[in-house]
């Protein structure tokens, strides 16, 4: 059974950092570039960052770079989302989802974590 289990969500003032783990279990992690996502009340889920299954390229939303970062450690089977300078607009429901290498769509999807950034 494939399951996704993000962590580290939580309520933190704007300008604030998080770290966002993904852990990983059920398939050969080393196989699936992983994802990113967000969704705030109200809104469609949005791409956020990903990178591959290596870890060698990573991409980001425009409203995200150099701000946030991602990272994976395929020993641990664990992605990671570092939140710098987090903003009250980067409000929402994070989610990880993974993508098997060779497809387009993302087949596998956590639960998701609250992010809450005050003013």
């Amino acid at each position: 059974q494939v399951q996704l289990v993000e962590s580290g969500g939580g309520l933190v003032q704007a300008g604030g950092s998080l770290r966002l783990s993904c852990a990983v279990s059920g398939l050969t992690f080393s196989y699936y570039n992983m994802g990113w996502f967000l969704q705030a009340p109200g809104k469609e889920r949005e791409f956020v960052a990903d990178v591959s299954w290596s870890g060698g390229r990573t991409n980001f939303a425009d409203s995200v770079k150099g701000r946030f970062t991602i990272s994976r450690d395929n020993a641990k089977g664990t992605v990671y989302l570092q939140m710098n300078s987090l903003k009250p607009e980067d409000t929402a429901v994070y989610y990880c989802a993974a993508q098997f290498r060779t497809s387009k769509e993302y087949r596998y999807w956590g639960q998701g974590t609250q992010v809450t950034v005050s003013t």
